[in-house]
């Protein structure tokens, strides 16, 4: 990319966190090959605040959960043309730029893609990157074997792997948070727990074990915490992201909003925007009124550590501020992100109600015959066979065998790594393989699609 002069870049949110960790400083960049690759792993000698060239279907999650609506907003607006209409360029190149340790975008060709670096430019050239442009970059942590497990940016990368022009082949560099490489599995996860490196709680607020992770990035791996969204909305209206912010900084303003009733599921209806609306008033004011001082996490966070306004809205009228912005309609020539967010989620396929739900290991063939099987986060060994009328909604998934189904009712694949042959025959109701909101999949073998809906 062409050097440019840098130009101002937003307050680095983790600066005291990462200077502290020495994470600052530039150093050595390192390329990781794929596993396939027979060179040796680059990131099994990557030292801490080394910046890593990744891309994300190498990256496993340190998280079982994120907030839907917020990726669904990035989404929303990286697919629209709202940006290109005012004079600008579109966000997703910003986001990608600033990732990336580059500030933002300056040059954008013609059919430009995130996937393809060399389509547009950014402000700051490769190499070049300064200590401000580093505090927004994501990081990584080296575990046993060389594997990547992200600590910081699940929102954004789950959004640039499914944007239209991204993909899990797009490459990403990532800061080196430590190198446990050398440790043992149990050794390492008590070591990342030590650290707060991962969080092991579930959509629900439920303690889970590590092996519960999902396997890798993308919706359909994820749960959806709509506290997690909730509170993302409230941002510079109900609280401010402190320079030190907390890990899980959002999850724990989240998970306060659940002990205290507030923005409860059923209170509210997530597809309204005005009903949405209310539930991001209520939630925000309900921070921005608690005393500074009270205690808000389990290990002693108080509510101004965590960014609490000391005035709804910063004082400002509903009209305005960035509660006015966040009210703007997707009709307006600026819309909020709220309708942005249900905007795109109008469009994210949805698949008939489960009525046998599978997790984990399965191992054996798989028949069904009737109602939605549905797999979640599972690793099925064997042959899957859908009957006439039965159908089948698989998500971020593994399946080793081959997958048929011949007059089926729903066939629906997101997320899902199928070793195997798939062969899907005249589909009655859906056959969905890619759509908005539907996690690329990884078909290994061949593929058979006959007389389904378009």
């Amino acid at each position: 990319m062409s050097p440019a002069p840098a130009a101002p870049q937003r307050p680095g949110r983790r600066r005291t966190a990462l200077a502290a960790a020495g994470l600052l400083a530039v150093t050595g960049l390192a390329t990781v090959a794929s596993p396939a690759s027979a060179a040796p792993n680059p990131a099994l000698k990557a030292q801490p605040g080394d910046l890593l060239d990744v891309t994300l279907d190498q990256l496993k999650p340190t998280q079982p959960a994120i907030g839907y609506d917020e990726v669904y907003y990035k989404l929303g607006r990286y697919t629209a043309t709202k940006d290109e209409a005012n004079g600008n360029l579109n966000k997703r190149f910003d986001d990608w730029c600033e990732t990336n340790g580059q500030g933002v975008a300056a040059t954008v060709q013609p059919g430009a893609r995130i996937s393809d670096p060399a389509s547009f430019t950014c402000t700051i050239a490769v190499g070049q990157e300064t200590e401000e442009s580093r505090t927004e970059m994501k990081t990584v942590v080296v575990g046993p074997g060389g594997a990547l497990y992200l600590t910081d940016g699940h929102h954004t990368l789950t959004s640039f792997l499914e944007a239209p022009d991204g993909g899990p082949k797009l490459h990403i560099r990532l800061i080196v948070q430590a190198n446990y490489s050398k440790l043992s599995p149990a050794a390492f996860w008590q070591k990342m727990q030590e650290q707060k490196w991962v969080r092991l709680l579930d959509a629900d607020n439920k303690a889970i074990t590590v092996d519960r992770l999902p396997a890798r990035l993308g919706l359909a791996g994820f749960q959806d915490d709509p506290y997690r969204s909730l509170v993302y909305f409230t941002r510079d209206i109900g609280y401010a992201v402190p320079d030190d912010a907390a890990e899980y900084l959002e999850f724990a303003w989240g998970d306060w909003l659940r002990g205290q009733g507030v923005g409860l599921p059923g209170s509210y209806d997530p597809r309204d925007s005005a009903s949405y609306l209310n539930a991001v008033r209520t939630a925000s004011q309900a921070m921005t009124a608690v005393p500074g001082s009270t205690v808000v996490t389990p290990d002693g966070r108080t509510a101004d550590q965590l960014g609490r306004m000391a005035s709804w809205n910063n004082g400002k009228k509903p009209t305005g501020g960035e509660f006015g912005k966040l009210s703007a309609p997707i009709t307006d020539a600026k819309p909020g992100k709220i309708a942005y967010a249900l905007d795109f989620r109008a469009k994210v396929p949805t698949g008939p109600a489960c009525t046998t739900t599978l997790t984990g290991r399965q191992t054996g063939p798989l028949v069904v015959n009737s109602g939605t099987t549905c797999l979640t986060g599972a690793q099925q060994f064997g042959p899957v066979v859908v009957r006439p009328g039965a159908s089948l909604v698989v998500r971020g998934s593994d399946i080793t065998g081959p997958v048929q189904a011949v007059s089926a009712g729903t066939v629906q694949l997101c997320g899902t790594v199928l070793t195997g042959p798939l062969s899907v025959l005249y589909t009655k109701d859906k056959l969905t393989l890619t759509a908005p909101g539907c996690t690329p999949n990884v078909l290994n073998g061949p593929v058979q699609l006959v007389g389904n809906p378009a």
